[in-house]
């Protein structure tokens, strides 16, 4: 296999705009603009639409071009989002991601009378939509819409809900992002010299194998969020209360029921999954008693029970990262090795960290007719591999579901998209254990145990942490930042258990949790990891569900989760379902205390 050279390693914006000041901004808003009143001119004096499934067809399809090639501002909003998360604290950055937000949201509010009106089609009439052959292509979506119907408000309070989304959420959250990405402290290195380093840094150093870097890293964090608390206090209490007063206004009847209903999942599916994940907190807490035993200490700290383990201190480099996830992708399908490569080739990597940049990974994508952009943060551990896999997992989803869909099922809810990333690190896990070499063979079991604990039993966790949280909020009317850090720590012994340390100032670290922000999201990550370890085993026994796979990775919303995993063989709505991945995971504990003792580590 040809060697993938990396050549950049910052994204490329250029297919989207060449630079800030690319005189081309004002003109593709103008288009944009344009287009967009275009259809709304067309449309919103009519009502014939709402009548008849053949011209809902036609405005449906016109919709979806709109869709496809501009959304609410093209790629103007996708360029100052990629440019603000590279560098948060640039003033100008912030201006024009305000411009363009502000233009996105009027031109959102004149557009949604479309997707409100055909809500309002009254259930006697939806069977005659869904069953017209013209509109098969749309029926989920239609389906979507017609379930959402009854939690959505008038054309004008909609309206108003989206102009204050912006000064009432979006505002609060980049505000805390950005101020804790500005911190920097002084920090010794390994050889004694002090440098200073910025925020992501810093918490990328808790999980340091120098103990007194991490340690130094810990006292750094905490000072941080000592110093910012009442920020972050002020923050979390305007954004529950922005989630009361929409939660109240649409009637919901709990406080993660819109996210429910936004993975297209029925509540029971997510409060099965989180049950069993809290009913096997065992497992958590004797992978953490194991941890501590092979680190030789009682209790660990509690910034440093994501420490990896190993006997040596290895960095890989990017270079090696690509190669390794080049070489596991090609084994196991061209097509996700040649997106693999593409996104490589073409900069649409953002790799290392830096000050200003955002902290964490994601994985972008906007509009049918824009490239796919990743963030990472890498700093040479093992896991920035498994970053890498997770991140190019969720743009393979993207790259196969454009390819065979269209833009109004282009995004597929995030309880599927994290099953696509937790497979790509299942697949490179596999090969990892083909290594020879016994420690660190069992260095790389403690390092996927350490994800799985995180992203089942941890989640589990502060789903709990998260609900009692609304819940305390909406009977007091505010919580101050002890409060909310009594209840981050209560859910944190409950699945760490008495072999983690919850050292003063760990109360805190919720501060910096941006999934917190994205209300009742960690439960994807559970879901995902325990379909994957299904899916993966069933690719060990026959290498053509590969086919299967990627038809699952092209379906985005165009089915219900239930229905896609159904057709592979899985059923979600049977709470035992949830069980068979999490004994996966026992298992994978068991071997890996049986090869601890072997190499007498235990």
């Amino acid at each position: 296999m040809k060697k993938l050279k990396v050549k950049q390693t910052t994204w490329n914006l250029k297919p989207l705009f060449k630079s800030d000041n690319d005189p081309q901004i004002k003109k593709h808003r103008k288009i944009v603009k344009k287009e967009s009143y275009k259809f709304i001119n067309k449309w919103s004096s009519r009502n014939d639409y709402l009548k008849s499934p053949k011209v809902l067809k036609q405005a449906l399809d016109e919709y979806e071009k709109w869709i496809s090639q501009y959304g609410a501002m093209g790629d103007e909003e996708a360029y100052f989002y990629l440019r603000y998360y590279q560098e948060q604290n640039n003033p100008k950055l912030k201006a024009g991601l305000g411009v363009v937000q502000n233009l996105s949201n009027e031109i959102s509010n004149d557009i949604q009378f479309f997707m409100l009106r055909i809500a309002r089609i009254s259930q006697k009439e939806q069977s005659k939509f869904l069953e017209y052959k013209g509109l098969e292509s749309y029926k989920h979506f239609l389906e979507i819409i017609f379930n959402e119907s009854k939690y959505l408000l008038s054309e004008k309070e909609e309206k108003i809900l989206n102009l204050k989304s912006v000064p009432a959420y979006e505002n609060w959250v980049n505000m805390t992002e950005g101020i804790l990405s500005k911190e920097t402290r002084e920090i010794l290195d390994e050889n004694g010299k002090r440098k200073n380093k910025n925020f992501s840094e810093i918490l990328s150093l808790t999980t340091n194998k120098n103990k007194r870097l991490r340690n130094e890293a810990a006292k750094a964090l905490n000072d941080i969020f000592y110093k910012n608390g009442d920020i972050a206090e002020a923050e979390m209490n305007a954004i529950m209360a922005d989630k009361k007063i929409n939660d109240e206004l649409r009637g919901f009847a709990r406080p993660d029921s819109s996210a429910h209903l936004n993975d297209d999942i029925n509540s029971k599916i997510a409060d099965n999954l989180v049950t069993a994940s809290v009913k096997r907190f065992d497992i958590s807490k004797r992978y953490y008693r194991l941890k501590a035993k092979l680190f030789k200490v009682k209790k660990l700290q509690y910034h440093e029970r994501n420490v990896e383990y190993g006997d040596s201190i290895k960095k890989y480099s990017y270079q090696e990262a690509v190669d390794m996830v080049s070489n596991v992708f090609s084994k196991t399908d061209k097509e996700f090795a040649d997106i693999f490569q593409k996104f490589v080739k073409n900069a649409q990597i953002d790799v290392y960290p830096k000050k200003g940049k955002s902290g964490g990974c994601f994985c972008f994508q906007h509009l049918m007719s824009q490239p796919t952009y990743i963030l990472l943060n890498h700093t040479g551990k093992l896991s920035d591999i498994f970053a890498l896999a997770h991140e190019v997992g969720h743009g393979i989803n993207n790259e196969l579901t454009k390819k065979e869909n269209n833009a109004l099922n282009l995004d597929g809810p995030s309880f599927t998209g994290e099953v696509s990333s937790k497979l790509m690190e299942a697949i490179l896990f596999e090969e990892i254990l083909n290594e020879k070499n016994e420690k660190l063979r069992l260095a790389a079991m403690m390092m996927k145990l350490n994800d799985q604990i995180i992203h089942v039993f941890m989640t589990a966790a502060e789903n709990r942490f998260e609900s009692e949280m609304h819940y305390n909020f909406r009977e007091k009317g505010y919580l101050s930042k002890e409060e909310i850090g009594q209840l981050h720590k209560k859910y944190a012994i409950k699945y760490m258990g008495d072999s983690v340390s919850q050292t003063t100032g760990s109360e805190n670290w919720w501060m910096h949790v941006s999934h917190l922000r994205r209300f009742f999201y960690n439960y994807q990550y559970s879901s995902g990891i325990l379909i994957a370890e299904t899916l993966k085993s069933y690719l060990k026994k026959d290498p053509n569900f590969i086919k299967q796979i990627k038809e699952f990775l092209s379906t985005g919303s165009e089915l219900s989760p239930s229905d896609i995993f159904k057709n592979m063989g899985i059923n979600i709505e049977n709470k035992k379902i949830w069980n068979k991945g999490i004994d996966e995971i026992e298992e994978l504990l068991n071997k890996t205390e049986r090869l601890a003792k072997k190499l007498g580590k235990i």
